[in-house]
């Protein structure tokens, strides 16, 4: 069974900083990609950052310059640095990752994280 761990929502005020960081554990063979997606009330959910096993990164439009997406390989870890925040970063923030496990080494899952709040107060 693997499993993605949240942790680092929080309320900040607008203009601070936050850190998300997300932990993937369990029978893991390889990790393709993780990244972030966040849903707001009422709203879809949708791509924050993404990066692969070999760092290549992608962002929305709407965090470039302002959100910073890592990865720590040896720790199945994902980060995901968000600065000079806005109101309309508030939502519910989720891991995702694309991986395979020891018992299926060639079939790639997508799984998802329970999610962490980040409210950002103006």
């Amino acid at each position: 069974q693997v499993q993605l761990v949240e942790s680092g929502g929080g309320l900040v005020q607008a203009g601070g900083s936050l850190r998300l960081s997300c932990a993937a554990s369990g029978s893991i063979f390889s990790i393709k990609s993780m990244g972030w997606y966040r849903q707001a009330p009422g709203k879809q959910r949708e791509l924050v950052a993404t990066i692969t096993s070999g760092g290549s990164t992608a962002y929305a439009d709407s965090v470039k310059g302002r959100f910073t997406i890592s990865r720590d390989n040896a720790k199945n870890t994902v980060y995901l640095q968000m600065n000079s925040l806005k109101p309309e970063d508030t939502a519910v923030y989720y891991c995702n990752a694309v991986l395979s496990t020891r018992d299926s080494p060639y079939r790639y899952l997508q799984i998802w994280g329970q999610g962490t709040l980040v409210t950002v107060s103006s």
